[in-house]
């Protein structure tokens, strides 16, 4: 039998009549505006704003600094105070070889202003004891009689100055410099080749010439050597050397009065003879050139009636050094058209005996002077051929400049 619930004497309350009891009463009317004006007092009365630390970093970095040593600020002065100085210090020197440069300009007639670096520190200390510790001046392109100097660079030392102040100075006195003079293949090329001849280097002390001369309308091939040495105090000399001009693979011509100088045929030239019964039977057919070369009257006659004689003597290792060593000059001009048969211009002859050895070695030659000084002592020390030039170094003594 199951057995019965029991009630509570006392009922569980209402959950809504509770809610009820908390009910104040019916809202008050209120209008949008009023309530979005007291949630925007609400809201500025409650506003965040950051802290402002920028016044508050001043104010420490101003404590910071009053609060360092009175030694450490002197010296923070005296490095501002130093940077100014030697600024206007740098400005000073500048100013000063901008005006030595114009200066050196207009006294040597220079197409451009050279450029001045005065050396030492501070400047205007030097120029209040009017003594410089040096002063270097590099001058470009400098007129040398038939050559232009690439660049003459110069550097004076302890050098005394005839002034009242920065902007009044009348002269200098250079007890001593040195410096170096440099002159440039390219200016060689340019102004002795003619754009034909290329000029290299070729050792310490030589220079190789090579290219073309052009002659009597024709193209010659030219190869030369020059030695370069120092002349006296201030010049540079080159002996010319082993000079030739080549004829294609004709002829060789020599300048000069020696046996192995002159126009002679080159083994190709004495080859084709061989080959060429025209060439060697107008060769034979001349009895002074038979004479020169020495061949018998007899082996004469048979070969230029026989071509198996001919070509058994012309092909004769004997008929190519005598062939070779005719000098062809000597007979141009008594024997022109046996010059055309072998392919030789009479003409060209003609102005190859004209181009003498000093003639072809003037139009080669690299010697220049050094100008003498009014006043001092100028002196070449070493001349040296590099990669780019000839570069020869200067020193001097007791010079004046200006006054």
């Amino acid at each position: 039998m199951r057995t019965p619930h029991h009630l509570d004497a006392h009922p569980r309350p209402n959950p809504y009549e509770e809610l009820a009891a908390l009910d104040d009463g019916p809202l008050e009317e209120t209008s949008l505006e009023e309530f979005l004006t007291e949630e925007r007092d609400a809201g500025a009365e409650d506003a965040w704003a950051p802290p402002d630390h920028r016044r508050g970093g001043k104010r420490r970095r101003k404590n910071r600094f009053a609060g360092l040593p009175l030694a450490v600020k002197a010296v923070v002065g005296l490095a501002v105070l130093a940077s100014f100085t030697a600024l206007g210090d740098r400005w000073a020197v500048l100013y000063a070889e901008h005006r030595a440069a114009d200066t050196l300009k207009d006294r040597l007639d220079l197409a451009a202003a050279p450029e001045v670096e005065i050396g030492g520190f501070p400047f205007l200390t030097q120029l209040a004891d009017k003594r410089l510790d040096s002063v270097k001046v590099t001058v470009p392109d400098v007129a040398a009689d038939r050559v232009s100097l690439a660049k003459v660079s110069a550097t004076a030392h302890d050098v005394t100055l005839n002034a009242d102040g920065l902007t009044s100075v009348r002269g200098a006195d250079v007890p001593r410099f040195d410096g170096d003079v440099q002159l440039s293949f390219a200016d060689l090329n340019r102004e002795l080749g003619a754009s034909q001849v290329r000029f290299t280097g070729e050792g310490r002390d030589r220079v190789r010439a090579h290219g073309t001369l052009p002659v009597a309308g024709h193209n010659l091939r030219v190869r030369a050597e020059a030695r370069i040495q120092r002349q006296g105090e201030r010049g540079i000399a080159t002996e010319i050397g082993k000079m030739r001009l080549d004829i294609g693979d004709l002829a060789t011509y020599r300048p000069g009065t020696r046996a192995s100088e002159g126009l002679h045929l080159t083994p190709k030239g004495t080859a084709d003879l061989a080959r060429e019964t025209r060439k060697a039977k107008a060769l034979l057919s001349v009895p002074a050139i038979v004479q020169r070369m020495g061949v018998p009257e007899a082996t004469v006659r048979e070969a230029l009636a026989d071509d198996g004689k001919l070509a058994e003597l012309t092909g004769s290792p004997r008929f190519a050094r005598q062939a070779a060593g005719l000098n062809l000059i000597d007979l141009a001009l008594d024997n022109p058209e046996v010059m055309r048969r072998l392919g030789l211009d009479p003409n060209l002859l003609d102005s190859l005996s004209d181009l003498t050895r000093p003639v072809l070695a003037d139009r080669l030659s690299l010697a220049f002077e050094l100008p003498e000084p009014d006043q001092g002592d100028v002196r070449l020390r070493d001349v040296r051929v590099e990669e780019d030039g000839i570069r020869v170094r200067v020193s001097g003594s007791g010079l004046t400049v200006g006054r």
